[in-house]
């Protein structure tokens, strides 16, 4: 088993209310899944916005690591190294009023 590591959740500013408008959260992590649970420990509402009541990703979230996203690799399960970068980016819904004129 791999020792835990440090990394910085980057909490994108629609979400910040969740996390006591904090735009980063450190956490000691080895996956993607243990990072979660810490998140869901210490803001659960922030947890319950990234994770459905059954812990999976939620369908309009991406959660990158680095630059890869989880959804394209091995999603929670994905493994984590001190200094990584977790970015969680929920999907913005509407549309723009664009005309051709």
């Amino acid at each position: 088993m791999s020792p835990s590591a440090a990394v910085t959740v980057h909490v994108p500013s629609p979400l910040r209310r969740y996390s006591d408008g904090a735009a980063e959260l450190t956490v000691d992590a080895r996956d993607l899944r243990a990072a979660l649970d810490e998140i869901q420990r210490r803001h659960p509402d922030l947890y319950g916005s990234v994770c459905d009541e059954t812990g999976a990703l939620r369908r309009h979230v991406n959660v990158f690591v680095n630059s890869g996203n989880v959804k394209d690799g091995k999603g929670l399960d994905t493994p984590l190294a001190p200094g990584d970068a977790v970015m969680i980016l929920p999907a913005v819904s509407g549309g723009s009023a664009c005309r051709s004129t």
